[in-house]
């Protein structure tokens, strides 16, 4: 039952993750071959950004990988992949404004950004644990302790698509950050600015179609119980 049921959700998600992948992949790799007029340095704009917030204390360092690209506010530093980090095309820049869109957020204390930090711990038992809690429910059948484990199971995998849910205001709000100072610090103009825009755009649809697969992941999950427990 737990491998038939919900079949339509897996391949609709599938698809939906599949293009969203290939959509960011694309664009970043179309606007990697657009370089900005002031040929400023993905990292060089990130430190400009940082500084004209009073950020000075955070810290700027290359990562290996392609957009591998992160915020880590425990250690105070922004970390900028391999094909971001030395790079002055309109993609880089546009990710590297994004980033510090997120330090930016933190140091302001945005509140979206706060309560995701707040479900961090729930959502790190809930990944490594709702799936094996589920699948014993489903093996103890429609018993009371059957149906309360995949009860829980459910319950820990709906608190990771409310992260989920919970970050793409973070995601979409520091793409604005980006954009605005890109513009009002003319660190790009023209097409520049629409390039960097399209690039932010497809990495946040990329949240916004991992949110949709748990979704559909989430309404399989209720039908395999309901399934079961009928038996």
């Amino acid at each position: 039952m737990l491998f038939y049921t919900g079949y339509g959700f897996i391949i609709v998600g599938l698809i939906i993750s599949l293009l969203a992948s290939w959509n960011v992949n694309a664009t970043f790799k179309r606007y990697q071959n657009v370089q900005s007029g002031r040929r400023m340095t993905a990292a060089q704009v990130a430190r400009q950004i940082l500084d004209g917030n009073g950020l000075h204390h955070i810290a700027i360092e290359q990562v290996s990988g392609n957009l591998t690209d992160h915020y880590d506010p425990r250690a105070n530093v922004i970390r900028l992949s391999d094909s971001v980090y030395h790079s002055t095309s309109v993609a880089a820049i546009g990710v590297a404004a994004h980033e510090c869109g997120h330090a930016v957020q933190h140091e302001k204390g945005y509140v979206p950004m706060k309560l995701r930090s707040a479900v961090i711990p729930i959502t790190q038992f809930g990944s490594r644990f709702w799936y094996l809690i589920f699948l014993l429910g489903l093996f103890m059948g429609n018993s009371y302790m059957g149906e309360t484990f995949q009860l829980i199971g459910i319950v820990l995998f709906a608190a990771i698509v409310v992260f989920q849910l919970v970050t793409l205001p973070v995601e979409f709000n520091a793409s604005g950050r980006a954009m605005k100072t890109l513009e009002l610090k003319h660190i790009l103009s023209g097409n520049e600015l629409s390039g960097a825009r399209k690039v932010l755009t497809a990495a946040a649809l990329t949240y916004v179609a991992s949110f949709l697969n748990s979704i559909l992941q989430l309404l399989r999950l209720i039908s395999i119980a309901r399934r079961n427990n009928r038996r």
